[in-house]
């Protein structure tokens, strides 16, 4: 069974590869309908947790508490698989959370879900991963360990705009020319914001860059209209309990997708969720303030997303520049935008009118909207698993990664790029290796890693910089007992000359680091992993 999984914020998406289709996979609710969707949430009461549909059927009972977004504490810098959320009155590892989540999932994919029995039957589940554009090594491992764990067989992890690509070419073939070859994919959920340019030849797509950002996305639009509507209402949000705000922000969600272009006003319902707390029976609010309290947040996906739009044009304007004059249109080349296929826009929140609404004004006729914006990315990680389809994918590596180093004594430190954002990911099994060699004049290597979106012109860190690794390593043998705790040994110079030390990063196909740190006069090494 060749699955493409996109595990939402809110929700999650599954699709199928069936003979050169990709059908969206359905579950049976609690009610006996049909959604395409399964719900990202987990429940507790007494130390028990359920996830998924049981989540949402058992917080009716108000001794069961529920959670919805935790995929969102996957993108905290200081996330571990051992972070410990605290839900009700118990407290679980974020990893294990993962894990029993992605459990319920490939449960109910087998005996709630509209796959035919004789595939469903299979059980064997290989399943094309998805992961924002813009997460650190750290998410990246959590969100593979976490699939495997659950009994998964994890073919590939790919960045969800660069997934989200494959569907626009299955569906949008046509208008991929050879004087329009990029596709700008615009990919805004339900907790991450996305963009990528995606250069298409062919069967062949080449990821040109990638920005993104971690904290926008349909929860927070959830939360301005929350906002509005207890404004409206007079409503302080100080004096509601938990599991009040929280049914309040599920219906303000509910009335936010109900929205079309047509639509005059945002009706929420009050007493379902405040019951003798509402002042009012339900508040009307004009879609027009409603889209207004938006627009910052729509102008940081456009903002973040302008970086793209600027490779794009340096990456069009030197193919201009290799053609001859004779052969340009007459004038001079065409607008950058004019070599653009399109700017694709998928994820489950770009389904709100003033998204699309925005980046026509802001760029032009050439958006388009996937029909299935929820399901875009787990589509085009089905037909990227589809090896018939014979599609091929050279992504980037999104995040710069590097380690701070002392100089001096300590007395400067400086940084060091290892792998910069413009570096191609390895295919296959073969990582990209960088290696540093050197005679350290130390007694202990204190190695501070970092992953950051880009590096300024001095070459020093910049933009959503995340620290997640502090490596300690033994350069003095002496120091070298299996259970030294070297974060309490002083740091000092040494008399003697060092072992020659190799540091060896490889970073493979998923976009995680591994580094090896040998002594090579002894043969003495440490292994880490960069994201646990």
């Amino acid at each position: 069974m060749r699955l493409g999984i996109d595990f939402g914020t809110t929700r999650s998406i599954v699709a199928f590869s069936d003979r050169g289709n990709y059908p969206v996979v359905s579950f049976m609710n609690e009610s006996g309908d049909a959604t395409d969707w399964y719900p990202s949430v987990v429940a507790e009461c007494s130390g028990e947790f359920r996830y998924g549909f049981d989540a949402l059927h058992a917080a009716s009972d108000p001794s069961w508490t529920l959670l919805r977004s935790f995929k969102r504490i996957l993108s905290d810098p200081n996330a571990s698989p051992y972070t410990q959320i605290e839900l009700g009155k118990s407290s679980i590892a974020i990893g294990q959370l993962l894990t029993d989540f992605l459990r319920s999932l490939r449960h109910d994919i087998l005996v709630r879900s509209n796959l035919p029995r004789s595939i469903a039957r299979s059980r064997d589940m290989r399943a094309m991963v998805a992961t924002p554009a813009n997460a650190h090594s750290t998410q990246r491992f959590l969100t593979i360990d976490a699939f495997r764990r659950a009994g998964f067989d994890v073919a590939a992890l790919l960045n969800e705009p660069s997934a989200a690509g494959f569907e626009y070419a299955h569906r949008h073939r046509s208008t991929i020319t050879s004087r329009r070859e990029y596709v700008v994919v615009y990919d805004l959920g339900g907790g991450t914001f996305d963009a990528s340019l995606v250069h298409m030849t062919g069967q062949h797509h080449d990821v040109m860059t990638t920005a993104g950002a971690p904290r926008v996305g349909g929860d927070d639009f959830d939360t301005v209209l929350v906002d509005l509507v207890l404004r409206t209402a007079a409503v302080d949000r100080a004096s509601l309990p938990k599991r009040a705000l929280d049914q309040l922000t599920d219906l303000c969600r509910q009335a936010k997708e109900s929205l079309n272009p047509n639509s005059r006003r945002v009706v929420v319902e009050l007493e379902p969720a405040l019951g003798p707390r509402a002042p009012v029976p339900e508040v009307a609010i004009p879609v027009a303030d409603f889209y207004e309290a938006c627009m910052p947040l729509v102008e940081r996906t456009i903002e973040t997303m302008l970086p793209v739009m600027a490779t794009m044009e340096e990456e069009t304007s030197a193919e201009c520049a290799s053609v001859p004059p004779t052969a340009q249109q007459p004038g001079g080349s065409e607008p950058p935008l004019a070599d653009i296929a399109g700017i694709y826009v998928v994820g489950g929140a770009s389904a709100l009118p003033i998204i699309g609404r925005a980046l026509r004004t802001r760029f032009g006729r050439r958006v388009h909207r996937s029909p299935y914006p929820s399901a875009a990315t787990a589509i085009g990680l089905a037909i990227a698993g589809d090896e018939e389809a014979g599609f091929a994918l050279t992504d980037r590596y999104s995040r710069t990664f590097g380690v701070f180093r002392e100089e001096l004594d300590g007395a400067r430190v400086s940084f060091d790029p290892i792998f910069t954002n413009d570096l191609r990911l390895p295919e296959g099994d073969v990582p990209f290796v960088s290696c540093r060699l050197y005679r350290p004049a130390h007694n202990i290597g204190h190695f501070r890693y970092i992953e950051c979106g880009s590096l300024d012109a001095d070459g020093s860190p910049q933009g959503n910089i995340t620290p997640f690794a502090e490596v300690f390593f033994p350069f003095d043998a002496a120091l070298r007992a299996d259970d030294a705790d070297l974060s309490h040994v002083p740091i000092c110079r040494t008399s003697a000359e060092g072992p020659l030390v190799r540091e060896r990063y490889a970073l493979d196909s998923h976009g995680i680091v591994e580094l090896t740190i040998t002594d090579l006069d002894t043969g003495y090494e440490r292994v880490h992993r960069l994201s646990t």
